[in-house]
């Protein structure tokens, strides 16, 4: 992993500001949530699909606070590490609150394995890029099928923030913080792919 004299300062610099982008941008879900809520009402697909997103985001969230307590990441990486699951943690709680007030039932966490996930820096942050990367994948690929538009500005306030945390990842691995100019889109079942072997439960 590079140091930060290595990568020069405008690298550093714009890291800095792609991290601290994700915690300002995870408090800019708050109106479209809620405008969702004023709703009242969802239908079962979009139901389903926050469902979809709320998993994806416990699993997440279980990876950034395992790493607090297994990898005990020190000085930028630790920042970083405690900004996303902070984040993280906020999209959790607020897809609950989402779903139920919609009138639907949240999902349980489901129970999760890591692996060596924690062995070294290294190996956490390969795993950190897979879910990032994968996140903003899923979000981009499930949007087009939600039928309210609160909810797709919900999503979309969601995604940003996840683009932003796979950026950072991208950058502390000595990386380009993004693939193209234009992020993936996966399917349900590419999601479900990548996520299944971290899945035990």
């Amino acid at each position: 992993m590079e140091t930060e004299a290595q990568l020069g300062r405008g690298a550093f610099i714009a890291r800095g500001a792609i991290a601290a982008g994700a915690a300002y941008g995870a408090l800019a879900a708050g109106p479209f949530l809620r405008r969702a809520f004023a709703q009242g009402e969802a239908s079962q697909a979009d139901l389903d699909i926050l469902n979809f997103a709320l998993t994806l985001e416990y699993l997440e969230a279980a990876f950034y606070e395992q790493a607090l307590t297994d990898l005990r990441p020190k000085g930028e990486l630790g920042s970083l590490v405690e900004t996303i699951s902070s984040d993280e943690n906020e999209h959790v709680a607020a897809l609950e609150q989402t779903i139920s007030d919609l009138g639907g039932e949240p999902v349980k966490a489901p129970e999760v394995d890591f692996g060596d996930a924690f062995a070294s820096e290294d190996s956490f942050l390969e795993l950190a890029q897979t879910f990032e990367d994968t996140g903003v994948g899923a979000y981009n690929g499930a949007a087009p099928s939600l039928e309210s538009k609160e909810l797709l500005a919900t999503a979309g306030g969601i995604v940003q923030v996840e683009a932003r945390h796979a950026a950072a990842i991208r950058m502390l691995r000595g990386e380009l913080p993004s693939e193209a100019a234009f992020d993936k889109t996966l399917t349900e079942d590419e999601v479900r792919k990548a996520v299944q072997p971290f899945v035990k439960s």
